[in-house]
């Protein structure tokens, strides 16, 4: 089977990687891509954006199924191009999508199917949000971007200023374009953060390991949040209790919800958790595709045929598989250009990648690298996720971190406590 996976980031590496050790793959295409994609398989210099040259590039190369690594293009309605066309691809169609889309869709939805979620108020002007935060007078609270905001759509106000500050780049700045014209804002939630994914071929739902992504950009949690900084799986915080509660009263209940609702949603569901010291797990967000780096971690653990699974997701076929994790731990680190997640250089030389790759159980996944002049150089704010796998926690990150120490560039940024919340 000849394969198409769209993106060109740590994610989309990690699909090919599990790809490839399907005994139904023959070939994979990636578009863009990135340098450790082209080792993989083929890269096409197409944008994930232009679903016609997309569609041409299937054709022509007799792919067979197209796999969705980032948000937009599934928001934006690539599925209803492919299936127009009568192309197998996987991933929820623009209407189901917006589960990701519009944070508004998505907390309306979750109060009509009693999903545990954070109290929240919807706005389109910015007199009226500012009133509310004035009303409210109570800190923290969560003010969102309702589109897309490639992750950095979300303040935690710890006082008016920054709430009115978040409300200003949103609503006067539009600083997040047409993503940050309506804004959500929500009561705070304490607890711990943890990720559930899980597949679904809009009938069944089948979870997968949970993992724990680190958002913010330092240590012990400090400083602004980027796209995530690094993840591990299984994450101890969900317990076997805690992922029963939320295979019950989040997961099954959104596959029914859009049932009732007319919603045919197939494909990854991302829950976005924060699970309280009473172990009440309750819904942050929810994405519509692979997490990035969740799916770093998550991948490295699975047993059954990915291929397998993707193709009983697209033909309804779910409920026949039983999929399988090993006992492994994975962790991952990532390694961002200096300035992430704010202004960063391009084009600064790696090296060090080949000789983390020698260490036993070290895996490098390229995010936003690029070859140039024969050399690998950065290419984004994420640029590598550097991953350690072994039995225990402690196991892991040990290795990661090994592997870690032998790569370098310019600038170069990481934490140094992923993984640590574990112990």
């Amino acid at each position: 089977m000849n394969i198409l996976i769209i993106g060109s980031g740590g994610r989309e590496h990690s699909l090919g990687l599990a790809l490839k050790k399907s005994k139904n793959c023959d070939s994979v295409f990636f578009a863009p891509g990135n340098t450790g994609t082209a080792k993989l398989g083929q890269n096409l210099a197409i944008s994930e954006t232009d679903f016609s040259a997309l569609i041409k590039a299937v054709k022509r190369h007799s792919i067979e199924l197209t796999l969705v690594g980032p948000e937009g293009p599934l928001v934006n309605g690539i599925v209803d191009h492919f299936e127009s066309h009568n192309l197998t691809i996987m991933g929820p169609n623009k209407i189901a999508a917006q589960l990701e889309g519009s944070k508004a869709w998505a907390k309306d939805k979750m109060k009509s199917y009693n999903i545990p979620t954070a109290a929240y108020e919807t706005f389109t002007e910015f007199n009226d949000a500012k009133s509310y935060i004035e009303s409210r007078n109570v800190y923290p609270i969560v003010i969102k971007a309702d589109g897309l905001a490639a992750g950095k759509g979300v303040t935690v106000a710890t006082s008016y200023d920054i709430a009115l500050n978040a409300l200003t780049e949103c609503f006067l700045d539009q600083k997040f374009s047409q993503a940050g014209l309506q804004v959500v804002i929500e009561d705070f939630l304490v607890g711990e953060e943890a990720s559930i994914l899980a597949f679904t071929d809009g009938e069944t739902i089948i979870a997968m390991p949970p993992a724990q992504d680190h958002k913010a950009v330092f240590d012990a949690d400090k400083g602004p949040n980027t796209g995530g900084m690094g993840a591990y799986c299984p994450a101890p915080i969900a317990t076997p209790e805690i992922q029963e509660q939320v295979l019950e009263k989040v997961l099954k209940p959104l596959i029914n919800g859009f049932k009732k609702d007319g919603i045919l949603y197939k494909g990854i569901v991302y829950a976005g958790l924060m699970i309280a010291p009473s172990g009440q797990a309750s819904v942050v967000e929810f994405n519509a595709r692979f997490g990035d780096p969740e799916t770093e971690v998550i991948l490295p653990k699975l047993k059954t045929d990915l291929i397998d699974i993707f193709l009983a997701v697209i033909n309804g076929t779910l409920h026949h598989l039983k999929i399988e994790w090993d006992n492994t731990t994975v962790v991952g680190v990532i390694m961002a250009s200096g300035g992430y997640p704010g202004d960063f250089e391009k084009e600064k030389e790696i090296s060090g990648i080949e000789a983390a790759e020698e260490i036993k159980n070290v895996s490098v996944i390229h995010a936003g690298t690029k070859e140039k002049n024969n050399r690998i150089v950065t290419n984004g704010g994420r640029v590598l996720c550097v991953l350690g796998q072994g039995n225990t926690i402690q196991d892991a990150i040990k290795i990661a971190y090994t592997g870690v120490d032998k790569i370098s560039f310019k600038n170069q940024h990481y934490r140094t406590d992923i993984g640590k919340k574990a112990i």
